[in-house]
């Protein structure tokens, strides 16, 4: 038994727009968040950078039904997407993977940047 269904939804920043990253900061914290709290299915979304590199949605379902229906929906509009067009380009990849165990330590998720961002 697993402990979820993930997707994970990649950008390329190599080309982007010298200010990407701080304008997904924003999008992400200002607006994106609250576009999935309440989206069914969704256990957690996660979004993680590399500044000049690549840019990331990483999400867990908990059941692989509704991974597979946001996966099929997200794929035929991801290059017109707000994080595409932030960037300046569709995803590099989208891909489904299964999540194997979930730790969560003394700390426990945070909800959004944290001290330094």
């Amino acid at each position: 038994m697993n402990a979820g269904y993930g997707l994970a939804v990649r950008w390329s920043l190599t080309d982007a727009p010298t200010d990407v990253a701080a304008r997904l900061r924003e999008y992400v914290v200002g607006t994106s968040m609250a576009n999935f709290m309440f989206l069914d299915g969704l256990a957690f979304k996660t979004w993680r950078m590399v500044e000049g590199e690549w840019f990331e949605g990483t999400y867990v379902f908990d059941a692989a039904k509704d991974r597979d229906e946001f996966c099929e929906d997200f794929t035929g509009k991801a290059a017109d997407s707000a994080g595409s067009q932030i960037i300046g380009s569709a995803p590099t990849e989208i891909t489904p993977f299964e999540v194997v165990a979930i730790a969560e330590g003394p700390a426990q998720f945070r909800r959004g940047p944290g001290p330094g961002s």
